[in-house]
This record gives C-alpha cells, sequence and structure tokens, in this order.
C-alpha cells in the first residue's frame, strides 16, 4: 500500500480465477481479479485507509489470507489487514555494524519481557549495548497459531504477529537499535512452514513431491513451478532489509532447504544481498545456521561456494558442553575432552570428514584457510537449551568456574560470538520447546515427536508438555537476578571480557585467520590445556590458555609465537577468569619463561609487544578509570 492506493497482486497458478473480498465505502465487497503471465493475479485500487480486512476469495468458495500477508487480524486463520510501510526513519547514518565487530544476543520475544512485545523488549536494548553486545537476533516474528510459540511453526514468512505489535512495532524497534549503535538480525524460516494455517498449497505448487525435511514436505525450489516459490522467499528475505532496515538474517537449518537446480537458492538469494547491500550502502548480513559442516556455505561464489557471510558452528558448541557437562548422549558421544575444542579453533569445525558415532557415518569437512569470523559460536542457544527434556540451561548444569569458563572461551573466540538471552546474569528460567495448537490430534503428535525425539538421549524425568500455559511460563525472563550478588558478578564478567575482545582481538580480512590452537593433554584422559594463539593488531601477540580440567595444571608459557615481540619478553595479564570469584594468583606481568600454575578451569588472557594504538587506548582506559573509580568493570 503506497500513499492510498492499494495494488493487490498474488502468485496463484493452482487457480484458474481469482477475487478479492475487501470492506469498501462501509460495504463488504468481492471484487474480480485480472489474470496475468505465469499464473498472476493482480488489482488497483483506491483505498486510503491502512488497517482494512481483505481475504482471497478462490474456487468452492474458500476464503483465504494474502500469502504476503504484512498483518492478520485474528491469527493464521484470519484475514489480512492492509498494512503502510513509510515510516519516519531516523537512521540515515547508520552504517550497519562490520562482521568483524559482530556480538550477537538472541532473544524470544514474548519471554524476554512480562508484556512480550517489542516495544517491551525496546527498553532493555541499552543494557544490552552497554553490556557490549553489537547486534540483536530476534526469534522468528512470523504468525503462529494460538497465543505462545517458538516462532518456528509460523505460516506467513512476510507477515509480524499482531501479538508482538505487528510490523510498527518491528520498524520502532529496529530504528531505536539503529540510534543506540545495535544491528538488528531477523530468524527466518524458509526450510517449511507450519502445519497450522498453511495455506500456501491453495495457490501454488509451493511444495515439492520429490523431497522431505525432518519437518515433513520439501518446498520446491526445484521442481516445476520452483521459479514463483524461489521469488517468494527471495523477496520476502530482501523485504526486511529493505522496508524494515534489517541489518540481515538468519536462515534456519539450511539443510532442510533441498535444490538439486543448477543455482541453489542460497547462491541466488546471497548474490541479490550482495547487490542490495551496494545499493543501500550499509552493512548486512546473511548467516545461516547447518549442521552439515560445510565451509561451501561461506565460501565464495566465485570459488564454488555459495557466498554467505557466515555460518553457525554446533561443533563448537558441542565440544563445549560435553567438555563442561560430561555428557555423551544424542549427538554428544561424538565430543569430550578438550581435543574437539582444540580443533574447532584450528579449523572451525571438530568433525572435518571423520566418522560420528551419532550419524553412523563420516561427516563434516576442514574449514582450513576459511576466515574464522565467518562462523557463529556459543554457548547456549535456544535449540540447545530448548532441544533438552527440561530445558534447562547451562548454569543449571555446572558451577560458576565452569560458566565463567564457558564465557571466556566464546566470547575471546576468534569467531562470531552469539549469546541466548539471560545467560549473561546466569538466568535460571528452563526455556523448553512451547506450542499453542488449537487441533487436539496435532497438539498430541507434537508431544508424542519430542518423546521420542528425547529417547534418542535418554535423559531422566519426564519433559514438560509443550501445550501446556506452566511450559511457556515458566520460560520467562526474571532480570532482577542480574542485580543480586553472583549473578551482578557474572553480568560484570561478561562485560569485562566483552571490553577485552574489542580492544584486543582484531579479526578484519586476512587477519580472522591467524589463529592456532595448541593442546597439550594430560595423559589418555582427555584433559589437559587448550593454548589458543588469537589474531591482533601488528607487532602484538595475543593468547588465550584454557585450562580444560578439573585439577591444577602446570603449564610452560614459552615458544608458541617465536621471538620476543617489539623487544617485550614479558606477558601482561589482560583478563583472569578467577578474578572477582577469588583473588588473582597472578601479577600484572608474566615472563616469558614462567610456569603458570593453572586452577581447575582457569581462563587466561595474556598480551605482549602493544602497539601504539592499543597503548594509546589502554592509557586512555587506565586514565578513565582513575578518574571514575565507580565504573563499570
Amino acid at each position: 500500500m503506497v500513499e492510498g492506493e492499494a495494488r493487490f497482486c498474488v502468485w496463484a497458478p493452482a487457480q484458474s480465477a481469482l477475487s478479492l473480498e475487501l470492506e469498501l465505502n462501509g460495504q463488504q465487497r468481492v471484487l474480480g481479479m485480472e489474470s496475468g503471465e505465469g499464473g498472476r493475479f493482480q488489482l488497483e485500487l483506491p483505498v486510503a485507509e491502512c488497517g482494512r480486512a481483505y481475504s482471497y476469495l478462490l474456487s468452492g468458495g474458500r476464503r483465504r489470507p494474502d500469502p504476503a500477508s504484512r498483518l492478520l487480524d485474528a491469527g493464521v486463520h484470519g484475514r489480512s489487514l492492509l498494512v503502510e510501510l513509510a515510516f519516519p526513519w531516523g537512521d540515515g547514518s547508520w552504517l550497519g555494524v562490520p562482521r568483524e565487530q559482530l556480538v550477537i544476543y538472541e532473544l524470544h520475544v514474548t519471554t524476554f519481557t512480562p508484556e512480550g512485545t517489542l516495544d517491551a523488549a525496546l527498553k532493555r536494548m541499552s543494557a544490552l549495548q552497554e553490556l557490549g553486545v553489537t547486534a540483536v537476533e530476534l526469534m522468528p516474528l512470523s504468525p503462529f497459531e494460538g497465543t505462545r510459540g517458538w516462532g518456528y511453526d509460523g505460516v506467513q514468512p512476510w507477515g509480524v504477529a499482531r501479538e508482538l505489535g505487528g510490523p510498527k512495532a518491528l520498524q520502532r524497534f529496529i530504528d531505536r537499535c539503529h540510534g543506540l549503535g545495535l544491528a538488528v538480525l531477523l530468524d527466518v524460516v524458509h526450510n517449511h512452514l507450519g502445519p497450522a494455517g498453511n495455506y500456501l498449497r491453495d495457490f501454488g505448487p509451493y511444495f515439492s513431491r520429490r523431497h522431505q525435511t525432518p519437518w515433513g514436505e520439501a518446498l520446491n525450489f526445484d521442481g516445476e513451478g520452483a521459479e514463483g516459490v524461489r521469488s517468494y522467499f527471495i523477496e520476502s528475505a530482501l523485504s526486511w532489509v529493505r522496508d524494515f532496515h534489517a541489518d540481515g538474517l538468519r536462515l534456519d537449518a539450511v539443510h532442510g532447504l533441498v535444490d538439486e537446480s543448477p543455482r541453489h537458492i542460497l547462491e541466488e538469494l546471497s548474490e541479490r544481498f550482495d547487490a542490495l547491500e551496494r545499493a543501500l550502502g550499509r552493512k548486512i548480513h546473511l548467516i545461516a545456521e547447518s549442521d552439515l559442516n560445510a565451509p561451501r556455505l561461506v565460501r565464495r561464489r566465485e570459488e564454488g561456494g555459495f557466498g554467505l557471510h557466515a555460518q553457525w558452528s554446533d561443533d563448537f558448541h558441542h565440544s563445549l558442553h560435553a567438555l563442561l557437562t560430561g555428557e555423551r548422549r544424542g549427538y554428544y558421544v561424538d565430543f569430550g575432552g578438550g581435543a574437539p575444542l582444540a580443533k574447532v579453533y584450528d579449523e572451525s569445525f571438530a568433525l572435518t570428514g571423520e566418522y560420528s558415532r551419532f550419524r553412523g557415518r563420516p561427516h563434516g569437512e576442514s574449514a582450513r584457510g576459511v576466515p574464522r569470523d565467518r562462523f557463529v559460536v556459543c554457548s547456549q542457544n535456544h535449540d540447545q537449551v530448548g532441544n533438552r527434556a527440561l530445558g534447562d540451561r547451562l548454569g543449571m548444569l555446572v558451577g560458576p568456574e565452569r560458566l565463567r569458563f564457558a564465557a571466556a572461551t566464546t566470547l575471546l573466540s576468534p569467531f562470531i560470538p552469539l549469546l541466548f538471552m539471560g545467560e549473561e546474569y546466569g538466568e535460571v528460567a528452563p526455556f523448553a520447546y512451547f506450542t499453542s495448537f488449537e487441533d487436539g490430534a496435532l497438539a498430541r503428535a507434537v508431544v508424542e515427536g519430542r518423546g521420542r525425539e528425547f529417547a534418542r538421549f535418554g535423559w531422566p524425568g519426564s519433559p514438560p508438555s509443550p501445550q501446556e500455559q506452566a511450559t511457556f511460563e515458566r520460560a520467562r525472563l526474571h532480570p532482577a537476578l542480574a542485580a543480586l550478588g553472583p549473578n551482578a558478578s557474572l553480568r560484570a564478567f561478561y562485560a569485562r571480557v566483552l571490553e577485552a575482545r574489542r580492544r584486543l582481538l582484531r579479526l578484519a580480512g586476512a587477519e580472522a585467520n591467524s589463529c592456532s590452537a595448541r593442546w597439550s593433554p594430560r595423559g589418555t584422559e582427555g584433559w589437559g590445556v587448550i593454548d589458543v594463539a588469537l589474531p591482533t593488531l601488528p607487532g602484538c601477540a595475543l593468547r588465550l590458555l584454557l585450562n580444560a580440567d578439573e585439577k591444577k595444571r602446570s603449564f610452560q608459557l614459552d615458544g608458541g609465537d617465536g621471538a620476543p615481540v617489539g623487544g617485550e619478553d614479558a606477558w601482561r595479564v589482560e583478563l583472569d577468569s578467577l578474578e572477582g570469584a577469588e583473588p588473582s594468583q597472578w601479577p600484572r606481568l608474566v615472563e616469558a619463561a614462567s610456569a603458570l600454575a593453572l586452577a581447575p578451569w582457569q581462563v587466561l588472557l595474556l598480551s605482549r609487544g602493544h602497539g601504539a594504538p592499543l597503548q594509546q587506548e589502554g592509557a586512555q582506559k587506565e586514565e578513565q578509570r582513575e578518574e571514575e573509580p565507580t565504573a563499570r568493570l
């Protein structure tokens, strides 16, 4: 809808004729639509009012919402509403956040605040910016059946659920975040649609007869009529960036995008995104979730890749989680000890062609040569918490010293770090999967399916029913915890680690790949110290020591990076994970030949040979601390 005129256009090759039902001049009217080439129908009307409800009338008198609805009036079975996309943007000077500076905070809107809306979530964005976050990732916003859900059962990929505030609230949210210096990424689901309110098949060949996904029929990206399906999803993706000023998308489970055509839809999408980025003159990001361990996703198109800007590395999470908790059920069977985590630092994946006991076959490919800042890593996220039987977070499984180990390991890595809402202060609310399907048979199928999935892991206890209101209510955050003793201390540690990351790590260009890890195991037990050389300024050296051990370890601090840098032989302790929990045992400077006694799960960040820019920045920080003794650490 633009300047008082509404243009209705829908691709419906499954229909020989199509009509529009709309309230006009106080009356409900049915207007025939003009048929065009390729199964497209269109109609232009001088409709001046937003919020008007309309539906499409199909053969047999069936009423269906617009497949490209921005907003629905009464859930996924209701009518579409006219929406004006014009907005008084205040972010004209916004240039985006470069990939190497991304620190992503993933949140679920309806459990993030008591109100569960975008406007309510906006009130907490300044606290995230102060923490050191640079980007917010919103879990799917598309309409879904009922009043509660994760968003991955959505059926309107162009829309924003009314319960969250609708499209105008999203525009307000993004505009204000840009004013705070925060990028906004949207989590979108293009691999399947939810089972309730899914009417796309009434319009055209949206689903494949040849391919299946873990969630049912695959979308038709390579069969007859695929051109219209591809256009539907690609234009939706571009619209979030163009019309809502989003800074990029997280594409859910791209291994479910089955496409055997000569040009994969991901390659086409990345090409269109790059063109849009050039036209807009600001940084935008296309990030894939994938469990394939396939670096082709992020390799450049001219090198035979798809050209996506980044992808998730589940191996980082699995390696870290198995190390900290000792779990070996389900997919954790392929991990354990410190060696897998050290390998992820080296190659971005732990499984690079080795046999996977969980899958029963070899899995993955090495990503050597691909910059580390093309991979997103985490110690927690919605999947890894929510797909546990009880939805228990890491803080419910391990103690404070291991939580700090997890934070430092993730946030000081050369990858793009992602935090899951509340982890920065040790949130205890379980985030189990929840739904509100209205069909009893569908609800039972979901409950039974989750039970079968959890049986593979052999977790004790009975999982909560996704359909129960209490499962949803228990998932709401308790932000007041962030001000309490141990929780406040953990949050301060996160802030300190993120400040060190911003000040010391340099990930742009080729330097993002200048990372190596050495694993010093203790016997054959899988424990030991991981020594990581991190990318930093020229003339500097930066090392991360991770005692991945339940016992104290003596570690000889020598070699690793050759001769002393910049004439300074001593290492400077930039961060100690025990600080704040107990007095640090280290002097501020450590001689290069020193033997360090590392406590269990202790992490040290060491630097040497600071260049002039770093020295100046560090001096400015020290002056600020002297002038403001109460400043945040």
